[in-house]
């Protein structure tokens, strides 16, 4: 099983927490849209000889891209790869720009899965974060989608400052009344070099309470594992036949090419990653240069993102695989620096499985580094 990712880098104004590669010129959409087809074509022999299972428009706002630009990159991908029968096609999208017109556009296209950016139902949120939409559009703009498509995800942060209890609980049952089948959800955090880290610095905005985001989350995992979702990843949480392909094959480790200014690819041995910046990329591409560097992933490397990746989902750390993939030294390793953990309760063991326990969930990603093998 393989994919494509595409980064659409343009949005219309900047969240104040993002730190992801965009641009909030689209000046260069004409150009950057021939270049990803370009690149598209370049690549083309990059990927196992199979069938490429989902294609993924991110971002940025791939919402921004009109039904023509879509049709172009699609016609490329169809020309140039084996596509399967039946492909997830996800294409992320911001409320604002989801018109009754701009719905009906899009599933008339080949896009057959959209991952709405609503993040909360609150203006006072919205405003924070500096979203490009109001709360009346978020809602509407789900109502929209439901008429014309089946599989929807939709996006909420917890954690924000000023954000209670209940107006979380209250975001969480909007979308259950709604019907949506998928549901990911971030803890708010304070990225680098970001409008959010300059306001906390500054006491604009109070800082990011990693308590209440932990209670958030519990509320969450509580409230959807009763309304029948399954919490197969750490963010993510899905019904029955409605987890997101695209996403589950990145946790499995399988083979992805990334286009686009920063876009990642992967094909198990080592990692690529494209220049994030438009002119730079689209300027390299034009010359059918790959403007990238790459990374060859050590025995160690693939270890460490196995364990992590395994860890946030559902499948978790396989320990027959650890030792046919890595070797007995790392099996032994794994055993030795879990010791602890299992004594707190923070792992189990089933059918030669290790996963995460309830009380180690939001600890995960730390119980992961904890089980790093550091050469």
């Amino acid at each position: 099983m393989s994919g494509i990712y595409i980064h659409i880098p343009f949005c219309k104004q900047a969240c104040h927490y993002c730190d992801f590669h965009f641009s909030t010129s689209l000046k260069k959409k004409d150009e950057l849209v021939s270049a990803l087809q370009k690149e598209l074509m370049l690549r083309k022999n990059e990927l196992p000889d199979e069938p490429i299972q989902t294609i993924y428009f991110g971002g940025g706002t791939p919402s921004l891209l009109n039904l023509e630009e879509l049709n172009a990159i699609f016609d490329t991908i169809y020309t140039e790869f084996n596509i399967a029968k039946n492909p997830e096609i996800t294409l992320e999208a911001n409320p604002d720009d989801l018109s009754e017109e701009k719905i009906g556009e899009l599933a008339a296209s080949k896009i057959n899965r959209l991952s709405i950016g609503v993040q909360s139902f609150f203006e006072g949120d919205l405003k924070l974060m500096n979203r490009a939409h109001n709360a009346e559009e978020a809602l509407k703009s789900i109502k929209l989608a439901r008429s014309k498509f089946d599989n929807i995800s939709v996006d909420l942060i917890y954690g924000v400052p000023g954000m209670s209890d209940e107006r979380w609980k209250e975001n969480i049952h909007i979308l259950l009344d709604l019907g949506i089948p998928h549901i990911s959800s971030y803890a708010l955090t304070v990225e680098p070099n970001t409008a959010l880290q300059k306001f906390i610095e500054k006491g604009k905005v109070k800082p990011v309470d990693d308590a209440a985001a932990a209670q958030h989350f519990e509320i969450l995992r509580t409230t959807l594992k009763n309304a029948g979702f399954e919490h197969y990843e750490f963010s993510n949480y899905g019904k029955p036949g409605y987890f997101s392909q695209n996403n589950t094959a990145y946790w499995l480790g399988k083979p992805y090419l990334g286009i686009g200014p920063s876009a990642h690819s992967y094909d198990g041995s080592c990692r690529k990653w494209n220049v994030a910046n438009n002119t730079l990329y689209i300027k390299a591409i034009e010359k059918s240069e790959l403007p990238r560097e790459i990374e060859e992933l050590s025995t160690t490397d693939r270890y460490n993102e196995y364990i992590m990746t395994r860890l946030r989902t559902h499948f978790g750390v396989d320990l027959k695989e650890i030792e046919s993939k890595f070797g007995k030294k790392y099996l032994e390793y794994l055993k030795e620096q879990s010791a602890i953990l299992f004594q707190k309760e923070l792992l189990r063991t089933e059918d030669y499985v290790m996963r995460i326990t309830e009380k180690g969930t939001f600890l995960s990603d730390g119980i992961a580094a904890d089980l790093f093998y550091i050469d």
